[in-house]
């Protein structure tokens, strides 16, 4: 049954009722039948007129419901499919007036979700608009029509946010290069003269397009500034070596230098042109002390000469270091000389210090040799000797270590640059073979004098000796101080044996000076020098070399060089100069 007729039957059974209750009021006041009657008419008459109209108002409602429920399940499936969800859908069964009402509470709903979306994807638009303009990337693609899906408006919002990580990392970058150029502008004193320069140097830093070919090109800018201020500074300190070559060579006195010092730094145009003023200044000093100049750079000349170890013939070959006609034409070949000089010792700098530091060595070695046989050395009572043995002992490990490894970086060298490297006219290691083998030749020759002449000397005494008895003559020689300074020690020697003739000395007495420079090229006059050695047959070894028992310090030393003389073959034991034999 309808809601309308229940409603009106309802309405009858109340009007009857009320009906009834006027009729039996009525009655009681006592009006009369007709009047009754007639009332009851005219109120019938107005219920029925009440209930006509409750009916059609009921209707109208009723059919206002249905209306507004199509209109609002069909504005309800287009929001649910612009909104991309599913359809409404209502739970169980319930009445006309209730399903309207959810259906346009729902409505609403989705009219505020569209609403939303579409304030969101504007400014996320706007946000897109401004970002891109700004980096100067092409606009977001999205449909600007149409209600977006959460899903897109995800990504619209990712994508915004990597544009403003962008943004700041450009712009982070475009600060940073900014202020390089600046620094770069002012040390070049540059004035921004493209509209470009203006931009970065002069517009405000929020205003500028941070593209990548904009940020391509400031890039490009700072290393046009930077290799400009390189290129400066570059010529500002050859100006600078150039001032201090040419003060040198002039001998300009410290204070007259001091008054150039506040341009002998930086790079800006006022100092390079200054320090160019003050070099046209020495040149033409130079021009007028043409003789004093070129005889400074002979003196570098030399220096580097002995530094790089070159032979007399080497320096003897550059002809112009001995002309006095000191002319321009004489001064650019010193210039180029000593220029070519330089580059050679800079590129051999690593060998030639293994050689100097060789050198040294080799000279100490020599001095210990020295002192080794000096008889005096054990007078010492100042710790000099125990301290000079360690040393020594020190010496005799570095030493053919040292020549090992300028071996094995000489014959890197050698095969790297295809060609032998000389030192005084001669390959090093053939120079270090020959040293060692004059040593040896001096010191067989030293020590067969001393042999000669110990000989000599106890024939000479034992001949005039008169001999008591025809049996062995005993023979006390005349007593010494041993070395500490305590008693004399008596030492006795008894021979069956005949005392040895006495021998002539050896015709070459001179000594063998090893103390200059050992790189010179001078040779001792009693050992000639021999080139064709090779690195293994060089001297006996450093122990042979710093045998105590070679010095003439007591007698017993020398009764024990005789009986080494006696039993000495002919053939000595050879010592490797970089590997030391026993």
């Amino acid at each position: 049954m309808r809601r309308s007729e229940v409603l009106a039957e309802e309405s009858i059974v109340c009007l009857q009722k009320a009906l009834n209750h006027l009729r039996e009021i009525w009655e009681l006041i006592g009006i009369p039948e007709d009047q009754r009657l007639q009332r009851t008419e005219v109120v019938k008459k107005h219920i029925k007129d009440l209930l006509d109209m409750m009916i059609a108002e009921e209707e109208s409602l009723k059919e206002r419901l249905i209306k507004s429920i199509a209109i609002c399940q069909k504005e309800l499936n287009t929001l649910c499919s612009e909104l991309h969800v599913e359809p409404f859908q209502e739970e169980g069964e319930t009445t006309i007036l209730q399903l309207e009402k959810d259906l346009r509470t729902q409505v609403e709903l989705m009219r505020k979700q569209k609403k939303e979306r579409k304030q969101e994807l504007k400014l996320l638009q706007e946000q897109d608009q401004e970002l891109c303009e700004i980096l100067c990337t092409p606009h977001y693609d999205i449909d600007s029509t149409s209600v977006p899906s959460l899903e897109e408006l995800s990504q619209f919002r990712q994508h915004v946010a990597t544009l403003r990580e962008t943004k700041a990392s450009r712009h982070e970058e475009f600060v940073r290069i900014k202020r390089q150029i600046i620094l770069c502008m002012e040390e070049l004193e540059h004035t921004p003269d493209t509209s470009f320069e203006r931009d970065v140097v002069c517009e405000d830093e929020d205003a500028f397009c941070l593209s990548l070919e904009n940020i391509a090109t400031l890039q490009k800018l700072l290393q046009q500034l930077e290799m400009r201020k390189s290129q400066n500074e570059a010529v500002c300190e050859g100006l600078r070596a150039q001032i201090r070559e040419l003060w040198d060579r002039l001998q300009i006195p410290a204070e007259e230098r001091e008054a150039v010092a506040t341009v002998m730094t930086g790079s800006k145009a006022k100092v390079r042109k200054a320090l160019q003023l003050e070099v046209d200044r020495l040149e033409e000093l130079k021009m007028q002390n043409m003789k004093k100049v070129i005889e400074a750079i002979r003196v570098e000349l030399a220096q580097y000469w002995d530094q790089c170890f070159y032979s007399q013939e080497q320096r003897q070959a550059f002809a112009p270091y001995y002309s006095e006609d000191y002319t321009e034409n004489l001064l650019q070949l010193h210039d180029a000389e000593i220029v070519q000089l330089r580059n050679y010792y800079e590129v051999h700098k690593e060998l030639f210090e293994g050689v100097q530091k060789w050198e040294e060595s080799w000279k100490l070695f020599l001095e210990f040799e020295r002192k080794a046989s000096d008889p005096s050395r054990f007078t010492n009572r100042g710790g000099n000797l125990l301290k000079e043995e360690k040393q020594r002992a020190k010496l005799q490990k570095t030493l053919p270590k040292l020549e090992e490894e300028l071996k094995a970086r000489i014959e890197m060298w050698e095969q790297e640059h295809s060609k032998a490297f000389v030192v005084n006219g001669q390959k090093f290691m053939e120079y270090v073979t020959e040293q060692w083998e004059m040593h040896r030749l001096e010191k067989e020759r030293a020590k067969q004098e001393r042999l000669n002449t110990t000989t000599v000397s106890n024939a000479t005494a034992n001949s005039s000796i008169r001999p008591v008895f025809s049996g062995t003559v005993c023979r006390s020689p005349v007593s010494r101080l041993p070395p500490s300074g305590s008693k004399p020690v008596t030492t006795s020697t008894c021979s069956g044996k005949k005392t040895p003739r006495g021998l002539k000395r050896g015709a070459n007495k001179e000594n063998l000076e090893l103390n200059g420079s050992i790189l010179s090229g001078g040779y001792p006059a009693s050992a000639p020098p021999r080139r064709n050695f090779s690195i293994n047959s060089v001297a006996s070894t450093y122990s042979e070399f710093a045998d105590p028992s070679l010095s003439d310090s007591s007698t017993v030393g020398l009764q024990r060089e005789l009986s080494k003389a006696s039993k000495s073959d002919a053939t000595s034991r050879i010592l490797n100069s970089t590997n030391i034999q026993s």
